[in-house]
């Protein structure tokens, strides 16, 4: 008897999209796939029955969901997106976080440093193809000094349409999908692309 970390399960049929239609909330996964042999999507829905209530929202969502899974498994190397809207003052509020169990990690993804909303893209799990295309390549000179060495093209996300994100998505995974198809490492990138989409 060893035990064996399975972090990852190589089928195209993983699911890892949530919809928690009472809430209006929406919880995507990444990182290891499985707890103690049981998969995350069962684990979510278990959360989604007996830790939530009708007055749960986007913006309690996360620490309740963070704190269900380091009651069984503090270790547990997986982290989700949780997304939704909340009204503050009569308007649709946008809220992005990205959450780690093993971390104990929970934090707002899309306000800026003066408590604005910040657009952007948030991604995690294997980030290494997109963040190499989207970000800029930085080394340090030989005194120490950063130095961009590629800068990509700037994306305006704060005027990208409804249709251009929803692109963007489905762009970030096929192009990942796609990338590996073709790199020595593990495919666990795969299937479906799905999108939820949230507005106000």
């Amino acid at each position: 008897g060893r035990d064996i970390k399975v972090e990852t399960v190589n089928s195209d049929a993983v699911t890892k999209t949530f919809l928690l239609e009472e809430q209006q909330v929406g919880i995507s996964n990444y990182g290891q796939d499985m707890i103690n042999g049981v998969p995350m999507a069962s684990y979510i829905g278990s959360f989604i029955e007996e830790a939530l209530v009708s007055a749960d929202d986007v913006a309690t969502i996360p620490k309740k969901l963070i704190d269900y899974f380091r009651d069984f498994a503090p270790k547990a190397d997986a982290g989700f997106h949780v997304v939704g809207y909340k009204k503050e003052q009569r308007i649709s509020v946008p809220y992005v976080f990205r959450c780690h169990v093993a971390n104990n990690k929970v934090e707002r993804r899309n306000v800026r440093p003066n408590k604005s909303i910040a657009y952007g893209a948030s991604w995690s799990g294997q980030t290494d193809i997109l963040t190499s295309i989207i970000n800029p390549v930085i080394i340090k000179d030989e005194k120490g000094q950063e130095k961009v060495i590629r800068a990509p093209a700037p994306i305006i996300w704060d005027a990208m349409t409804l249709q251009d994100a929803i692109d963007f998505a489905i762009f970030s995974i096929r192009t990942t999908i796609d990338t590996m198809r073709f790199q020595a490492r593990p495919k666990n990138v795969g299937g479906p692309i799905d999108v939820l989409l949230f507005t106000p």
